[in-house]
């Protein structure tokens, strides 16, 4: 029951029966919204305010420890018991199996879709992440430029791999969307959105990436993630 969850107590669920969902509309939060909306689930979105340090406190720390952005709760878990997950990878492949979509039952082509999805998740995410702090927010201030050329270069060097695969493939991980194109559009189209750095990385250079951004964000549950949390 969601009631067994105390972050409930501080975003009490208007409709106890679907997923909650709590998050902010950051790249990693983007990710889950969209899998939600491709999938057709039923959920709630909770705005977790990072102004307000709502991540820091007792109640969502109940259910992540980690303090960070997104986490779920499905009141129809395994078994029919409600469960509750963060991590935004670990909750793309807990509703792909729950829904049966966007990762390929094909052992082969599902191993390619979470190579991907690790390699954004491991790689692309925390490089890309770490550039946008020094080249867009605090980081931007420091004296020091070694920090902003080393993740520069790393981010210019995924861009590369990135652009050499789809340069192959219609799709990340082969032919068919994914949910590790999922993973990878909203890190994508933060690089040259919020932080401003399409021509610092001079992202016009990557064509393949281009094509796959624009088709990715052409579908209405992607239009409809950028904006969840309301």
């Amino acid at each position: 029951m969601l009631s067994d969850f105390p972050i409930t107590k501080r975003w009490p669920a208007a409709d106890p029966s679907v997923i909650q969902l709590y998050s902010l509309a950051t790249p990693n939060g983007i990710k889950v919204a969209a899998m939600l909306e491709e999938t057709g689930l039923g959920y709630e979105a909770h705005k977790v305010s990072f102004a307000d340090a709502d991540q820091m406190t007792p109640e969502f720390l109940s259910l992540n420890p980690n303090n960070k952005i997104p986490a779920i709760i499905d009141p129809h878990g395994p078994d029919g018991k409600a469960i509750g997950l963060w991590e935004s990878g670990a909750i793309l492949i807990y509703l792909a199996e729950k829904t049966g979509t966007l990762l390929p039952s094909d052992p082969v082509k599902r191993a390619h879709s979470l190579q991907w999805l690790m390699w954004q998740m491991g790689g692309a995410g925390p490089m890309f992440g770490q550039f946008g702090f020094f080249f867009k927010m605090g980081g931007a201030a420091f004296e020091d430029k070694r920090p902003l050329a080393r993740y520069t270069d790393e981010a210019i060097r995924l861009l590369g791999v990135m652009d050499a695969q789809l340069a192959a493939n219609e799709f990340i991980a082969g032919d068919a969307y994914s949910i590790a194109d999922i993973a990878l559009w909203p890190w994508i189209n933060v690089l040259t959105g919020f932080y401003g750095a399409g021509e610092h990385l001079q992202v016009a250079r990557y064509p393949h990436i281009q094509r796959w951004l624009h088709a990715a964000l052409a579908r209405p549950a992607s239009q409809a993630a950028l904006t969840v949390p309301s």
